[in-house]
């Protein structure tokens, strides 16, 4: 008697976990972006004599290094600050249209890779406000996602991806990041 209770039982499980595994492969649409910007930021580090025109500064360094040059293995442990200017192309001499402002930390010993966290504070009369930017950059890769964080002004509670991409590197002094910004939450 008690196998005839059970035989619908179970059925009726299994009618139900089939249901419940064929909504959860959905397939959804992608969504477009309510907003697609493009803007490079150039950061020059400060190695003890580039004080004029450095936009980067290490602040806290491991107790194998100094704070005019990176550490060794990876430049691991190393704490940067930075205000670096944006601009709508590759030139730094171009007027800027903003400011990058943040910081990164080198957080791997056995390849570069770093923890960012900045935003981008606009000044231009096309734009008003910031976007904020937080993640993992592994710098060996040619591409990286970083999740856009919130924002304010013409950017108030943004939410979205930056793909960042090395545009140029000269050693461990300058480099150019290109940064492809889609927006997925618009409030303006």
């Amino acid at each position: 008697m008690a196998a005839k209770a059970l035989i619908p039982a179970l059925f009726f499980c299994f009618l139900f976990s089939i249901s419940t595994i064929s909504h959860s492969y959905r397939f959804y649409p992608p969504v477009k972006p309510c907003k697609e910007l493009v803007f490079f930021f150039h950061d020059i580090l400060y190695k003890g004599y580039n004080r004029d025109n450095a936009t980067a500064a290490i602040v806290g360094a491991p107790d194998w290094g100094n704070k005019t040059a990176v550490a060794s293995p990876f430049n691991f442990g190393d704490l940067v600050v930075f205000d670096d200017p944006i601009t709508l192309d590759n030139n730094l001499h171009s007027p800027p249209v903003g400011r990058a402002q943040g910081m990164y930390l080198y957080d791997q010993q056995t390849t570069y890779s770093a923890w960012l966290s900045f935003s981008l504070v606009f000044n231009s009369t096309e734009h008003k406000g910031s976007l904020n930017f937080a993640g993992a950059d592994p710098l060996l890769n040619k591409t990286r996602d970083i999740s856009v964080i919130g924002g304010t002004g013409d950017f108030f509670m943004a939410r979205g991806i930056g793909t960042l991409s090395t545009d140029a590197f000269e050693g461990d002094v300058y480099f150019r990041l290109r940064v492809d910004i889609k927006l997925y939450e618009c409030w303006k």
